[in-house]
């Protein structure tokens, strides 16, 4: 398997006393080089000593030497800088398109460090390792989660800034569609951002003096203000939002896009709506006020609102409920945080080149508890300690990103899991 070989090449897997090459000069490796991702030999910028000479350059990995030849390798000027052949087996020289011998080599993968690739490969689980990953010691998986928590916010940061191109680079603007988001909260994320889409940033703004106007376009943008309820409430939002709709221009989202089906009451749409209603009501640039401040504290006081009158005794338009203060939760703040102030403090910083703000960024996932959730519970249930939210996203990544995708070798756990038990 050429793949086995990169990864045994890559992390010097092999035996590599005794290695010469077909005419008989030793072969040293001194730098196996960068691994390619893309088209061209596997990998570039390797520096090799074949007898007395040092030679930089890339280096070309195949089972058989002879597939070389099937993938036309020696037609190809992009392989002409090849400074060395690796293979398994040499069933045949190869030549560059000038007719030059390429030197070329034969590696031989010890068997306990195959069997621990290919056990790993042919797992048919969600997480592969799991079984194992006590045996990592704490102090690589500790280097890992923190390399994974790294590359979770740069993927989430393009996201932002994706966002920020879309929409003229308005901070503002951008999030308020990455909180909406969040307060879907997975079951309803999209029909929330759809919403944001459709209800530009400057609109809630303008009223933000006036909750009943807040929630009348929110309502209303959702396509929820269709409901058949005939309460003075209602009524009073539906007669708002035509007014709003009609002065802004305004399409609404469908109301079918929000799922209340198999979702606790407190998470309905209408709820969260009302929540964000609330928020927005009481604050005006967000984001602005959350680089002006610092503190976990602050943070979370910024989302400490209360429902309007209504919604304390309604779950959804015009069916009655026991009377219950609907604050938005400490678990819910938390998420929201994780998943809206972090990300786009961490793009700002960024995207500014202000180290202080992305240095925010992480420390606020440091300050958060752990999220508790069934893909958290299975790495701590196999022996995973966590100690904040910046475990738990690391943890996250890891399991999208690696796990979910088969991408074993890519992964360090695995590479200290197949040195370990192939004892090298």
């Amino acid at each position: 398997m050429e793949r086995l070989l990169q990864y045994a090449w890559k992390y010097r897997l092999y035996d590599g006393a005794g290695l010469c090459t077909a005419e008989g000069l030793p072969v040293v490796i001194i730098d196996p080089g960068i691994q390619n991702p893309d088209a061209g030999p596997d990998f570039f910028n390797a520096k090799i000593r074949v007898g007395g000479t040092v030679w930089v350059g890339c280096v070309e990995i195949h089972r058989k030497a002879s597939e070389w030849h099937v993938h036309r390798h020696d037609r190809d000027p992009a392989y002409d800088s090849v400074i060395l052949h690796v293979v398994e087996e040499d069933d045949t020289p190869v030549r560059r398109t000038n007719g030059e011998i390429v030197r070329q080599t034969v590696i031989r993968v010890p068997s306990g460090v195959r069997e621990h690739i290919e056990w790993l490969l042919s797992r048919d689980t969600l997480t592969p390792c799991l079984e194992r990953i006590r045996e990592v010691e704490p102090v690589h998986l500790s280097a890992w989660l923190t390399a994974l928590i790294s590359e979770r916010l740069e993927r989430k940061t393009d996201t932002v800034l994706t966002l920020l191109e879309r929409h003229d680079n308005d901070w503002n603007g951008v999030f308020y569609i990455t909180l909406m988001r969040s307060f879907g909260f997975g079951t309803n994320s999209d029909a929330f951002e759809w919403l944001a889409e459709s209800l530009p940033f400057h609109c809630l703004r303008k009223h933000r003096d006036s909750r009943l106007s807040v929630e009348a376009l929110l309502f209303g943008q959702a396509g929820l203000l269709a409901e058949t309820a005939d309460d003075p409430y209602s009524q009073l939002l539906r007669r708002e939002y035509a007014f709003l709709q009609k002065k802004y221009g305004l399409k609404p989202v469908e109301g079918f896009l929000f799922k209340k089906l198999r979702t606790r009451p407190v998470n309905f749409p209408h709820i969260r709506l009302a929540q964000l209603a609330a928020i927005w009501s009481a604050n005006d640039t967000l984001f602005s006020e959350i680089l002006e401040n610092s503190g976990l504290e602050m943070l979370k006081n910024r989302f400490n609102v209360s429902v309007s009158e209504y919604w304390e005794t309604h779950y959804r338009f015009g069916a009655v409920s026991p009377h219950q203060k609907k604050p938005v939760g400490a678990g819910a703040v938390h998420v929201i945080l994780i998943n809206t102030v972090v990300p786009v403090l961490f793009a700002y910083g960024k995207k500014k080149r202000l180290p202080e703000y992305t240095a925010r960024a992480l420390q606020l996932l440091e300050d958060l508890p752990p999220e508790c959730n069934s893909l958290v519970k299975t790495f701590t249930g196999a022996g995973v300690a966590v100690k904040n939210a910046a475990d738990t996203q690391a943890l996250i990544q890891l399991r999208r990103e690696y796990c979910e995708k088969k991408k074993c070798l890519y992964c360090r756990i695995a590479y200290h899991l197949i040195r370990k038990r192939s004892g090298m």
